[in-house]
């Protein structure tokens, strides 16, 4: 009997991780070890279960057979270790994906495995750049051609390429884009046959260039045109049926810092209103398993008037420990709940607890000045919170003499990956707590000049000033709304400022006109 584990070969889709399939995506949230390509978006990698082996295997130029042969090999001992394994392909593994090598691999040593089909870049991203590959009466057939290989840049496939009626297109192939097109055109192409460069397509960075096949390597070559990049050779190429809905953080990118579920929601927010987010989720929230204190605390309730929960992670680690130490929640029926925040608030309300005590400003000062006025004498409060919980909210407390019980119920920790690149060159970066802020800088990290800073609250943003850092917005509300309030309110002044200064440009080059 075969007890090896299983893997599924997996089309990433191209440029944004959204492109990738349902059941793809299901794959992932299920595999114990992924192994990717260095060209997907990495976001992808944040659906795979936390325990899971995370393997970068980046083809290395000028070594292309020598890797692809260690990556057969990796999936197959990983899958003899008995995993559930994704290999994590950019577009789709059979369009020059080499996934039909690694099935071959599998096969040779009796490894069960599946496909899923990925978005081809072939397709998607010039139609992303409003190219179609077909259209009526222009083009009804079109050719994937892989642009970096000798084998087709021989003259006996450039002539084949130039006879035929279709749309061309070519992958991989910017650096010889001079090459080709010269080919084509003395293999008989028109030489003013529509042609179009795009690079880093399906992306945020997305850049599009046209012109006629005599001189669209040099016009790509002008405008600095990076790999990787599709070619697009044909009619079609002069149609221009770019997308005319236009989302308000549309070509934005925004650095998201923080642990895993916080990112995870930001993100979504911000990408449904069409950024481009880079995740850098280095916090984890650790609860305290072994708390005996904790459980004896909330064993014995009878003791406590009032209950401070301060954050979503504290509020979350209530619930479950609640349920694991099988507590009533009945039993909370005489107890009052004062919360930072709506977030944490929205937690109690999901287990039908309204809260008694949400301060305006969502601070520990001003949670701490609410209880000041609301707490009787006699009544004692029971705070949950992490470990790095503000002093200012127990200083103020002891200083109108209330009685209390602060239980540290877990800790955040950093849990930044080491990277070469180190430094956030992203439009914002956002930073929801004064741990992040210390965790980012001490790994090393640095943010570029245009890169601009939103964070919650003040004690984030006085950490942030400790770092030396002077420019940044505070957002209004103390979440992740007003966080992405925040960066759209930023983006639309600067579009307002930008159209102000053309207007005036214009007025001035009419005014110079008449002179």
């Amino acid at each position: 009997m075969n007890t090896f584990g299983k893997v599924y070969i997996v089309g990433a889709g191209c440029g944004s991780y959204d492109l990738i399939t349902l059941r793809g995506k299901n794959l992932i949230e299920r595999c114990s070890v992924i192994v990717y390509d260095s060209l997907i978006d990495t976001s992808l990698l944040d659906f795979a279960p936390d325990s899971a082996e995370r393997i970068c295997v980046g083809k290395r130029a000028g070594r292309h057979s020598e890797a692809q042969e260690n990556i057969n090999n990796l999936l197959i001992d990983k899958a003899r270790e008995g995993n559930t394994v994704v290999r994590l392909k950019g577009g789709d593994s059979f369009v020059f994906g080499r996934g039909g090598e690694e099935i071959s691999a599998l096969q040779k040593n009796n490894i069960e495995y599946a496909v899923v089909p990925g978005i081809s870049s072939a397709i998607a991203v010039p139609e992303l750049a409003g190219i179609p590959v077909t259209h009526r009466r222009s083009s009804r057939s079109f050719h994937v051609i892989t642009g970096h290989t000798a084998d087709d840049m021989l003259p006996e496939n450039m002539s084949a390429y130039a006879r035929l009626d279709g749309t061309l297109v070519f992958l991989m192939g910017l650096k010889n884009l001079k090459q080709i097109a010269k080919s084509l055109i003395k293999n008989g192409k028109d030489e003013s046959t529509p042609a179009a460069v795009i690079s880093n397509g399906a992306t945020a960075a997305q850049r599009v260039v046209t012109g006629a096949l005599k001189d669209i390597a040099a016009i790509a070559e002008e405008q600095n045109l990076k790999a990787p990049a599709v070619i697009v050779i044909g009619e079609v190429a002069k149609f221009d049926f770019s997308q005319t809905v236009v989302m308000p953080l549309e070509n934005i990118t925004v650095t998201v810092t923080g642990t895993k579920k916080f990112a995870n929601k930001l993100s979504s927010r911000l990408s449904d209103w069409g950024a481009n987010v880079k995740r850098l989720d280095h916090l984890n929230v650790i609860e305290y398993r072994d708390n005996q204190r904790f459980d004896d605390a909330l064993m014995n309730f009878e003791n406590y008037s009032w209950i401070v929960l301060t954050s979503i992670n504290g509020a979350e680690i209530f619930f479950s420990r609640l349920n694991k130490l099988k507590i009533d929640i009945r039993k909370l029926a005489k107890i009052k709940f004062a919360v930072i925040g709506s977030g944490t608030a929205r937690i109690l309300e999901n287990h039908g607890i309204f809260a008694d005590v949400i301060p305006e400003s969502y601070t520990s000062k001003a949670l701490a000045n609410k209880l000041a006025e609301m707490v009787s004498k006699g009544e004692r409060i029971l705070i949950l919170r992490a470990r790095q919980g503000s002093e200012e909210l127990t200083e103020i407390l002891d200083e109108n003499n209330m009685s209390f019980d602060d239980i540290k119920t877990y800790d955040v920790q950093s849990g930044i990956v080491n990277s070469d690149d180190k430094e956030i060159d992203t439009d914002f970066i956002t930073f929801a707590s004064s741990s992040g802020v210390n965790t980012f800088f001490e790994s090393g990290y640095r943010i570029s000049a245009k890169t601009k800073i939103v964070c919650i609250g003040n004690i984030t943003a006085n950490t942030l000033r400790k770092h030396s850092i002077k420019d940044f917005q505070i957002c209004d509300k103390s979440n992740i709304e007003g966080i992405s309030d925040t960066i759209l309110r930023e983006v639309q002044n600067e579009e307002i400022q930008t159209t102000e200064i053309k207007q005036s440009d214009a007025q001035t080059g009419s005014r110079n006109t008449h002179k």
